[in-house]
């Protein structure tokens, strides 16, 4: 029979002494009633996705404390990647923030050019921004989308989904995927823009002004979307920073911090483009930040499209770029490169890399640590929403549950990079 001690072990953590040795911020339970109810907000609830689970202590309507529980999707990537050559690790990058994988994908292309010391041409670069930017506007608009529905409102929602299939439209043009990308090569792109991308993004670029206007009109001065919002899951510059916040969530705390501006790369140095900083750090905040950042993007790219350079698509690297099919028909030099970069036979220099890029949620790095093999000796992912997910329990005491599914929301928490 089991003891009490192990009984009680087994129990959710939910007592005060326990979350406090958590390190989870605690309200103390004289401030409230002295009937506590607990409630397990996720992972059945749909604003978590199935995924992770909040262990709330409620006064009533009142959160007194949280305990979050995450790990429910864990699908232990950077093991299963030390045992796969760098072609095959692409496919895990898509599947952490599957609403920007483009930008995963090019960011873990960029760390193994750091360590193979490959030069990408120009026109790649500015190929590859323009994907980014894209996924990065596609991604804001799918969290502020959702948070209108979080907050009663659905139409919004309507009008940027129809939007963000259009962008997945155009990455099928580029690549043939849409959610779950696997875009690009290391060494470049894997083929050049066509003519029939090239229209499909000129005509989007000039139809979704009038379709984000129309949805901040909706949305910005609205006063029941106002009053949802403001002064929702605050937290302070200090806290976010404390916290290890990057990206929107500690630009609306008024932290100016955006990797393409302090570590610029794929030549975002050649581009003019402004850091939307907020005041409060609340909901609403994050809200307009996520706008606003959609507006730059759409700047960038706007530049990024006319400015872009001729010549080749992909660096001159053979022993690590894969050949074109069409060569690889054909040619025998060609055929031997892919099978040896597809079965992973060519060995990659010894050395340690880390490389950052700005991903949807902010920063997105990739620690490679390689001892001359043909997989990575180590590699670990650094996934902003795992870092910033773990100030939530903060940011909602002394909210109600209400508020807390709002809050959860505006933080763009999304699961498969929380876990991965």
């Amino acid at each position: 029979m089991a003891t009490n001690d192990a009984l009680e072990a087994t129990r959710p953590i939910h007592h005060e002494a326990a979350q406090q040795q958590r390190g989870v911020m605690v309200q103390k339970t004289e401030d409230f009633g002295q009937d506590l109810t607990t409630l397990n907000l996720g992972p059945t609830h749909p604003a978590t996705h199935g995924i992770f689970q909040n262990i709330l202590q409620m006064d009533g309507e009142k959160i007194v404390s949280g305990v979050p529980t995450i790990g429910y999707i864990h699908r232990a990537f950077e093991k299963i990647a030390e045992r796969r050559p760098f072609y095959q690790i692409t496919p895990l990058t898509d599947r952490m923030n599957y609403c920007s994988s483009p930008i995963n994908n090019m960011g873990w292309h960029m760390t193994v050019e750091k360590l193979l010391g490959i030069e990408v041409p120009k026109r790649a670069q500015y190929m590859r921004v323009i994907m980014m930017e894209l996924a990065r506007i596609a991604d804001h608009l799918i969290c502020n989308g959702i948070l209108g529905v979080d907050t009663g409102a659905f139409s919004g929602f309507l009008y940027l989904f129809e939007e963000r299939e259009k962008i997945y439209e155009i990455y099928e043009e580029v690549c043939g995927s849409r959610l779950t990308t696997n875009m690009g090569r290391v060494g470049g792109m894997e083929r050049d823009f066509s003519e029939v991308a090239i229209l499909k993004l000129r005509k989007w670029m000039k139809e979704f002004p009038a379709v984000m206007k129309e949805f901040q009109n909706l949305f910005d001065r609205n006063r029941i979307f106002m009053d949802r919002t403001i002064n929702v899951g605050p937290i302070s510059a200090e806290r976010a920073l404390n916290y290890g916040f990057t990206g929107p969530n500690l630009r609306a705390a008024g932290v100016d911090y955006d990797v393409r501006v302090m570590n610029p790369y794929s030549s975002y140095e050649d581009f003019e483009f402004e850091i939307p900083v907020g005041t409060n750090g609340d909901t609403y905040d994050r809200y307009l930040i996520r706008n606003e950042e959609i507006w730059q993007s759409y700047r960038i790219i706007e530049q990024a499209l006319a400015k872009l350079p001729d010549g080749p698509y992909h660096a001159n690297a053979p022993h690590y770029y894969l050949p074109p099919k069409t060569e690889v028909y054909r040619n025998m030099e060609a055929l031997i490169y892919h099978f040896k970069i597809i079965m992973g036979e060519i060995e990659a220099p010894v050395g340690e890399v880390y490389h950052s890029v700005e991903g949807g949620n902010g920063e997105l790095g990739f620690y490679l640590v390689s001892d001359g093999g043909r997989t990575p000796y180590r590699l670990h992912f650094r996934r902003p929403c795992y870092i910033y997910y773990q100030a939530y329990p903060e940011m909602v005491v002394g909210s109600t549950l209400s508020d807390a599914i709002i809050t959860l929301s505006s933080m763009n928490v999304i699961a498969g990079e929380l876990d991965a």
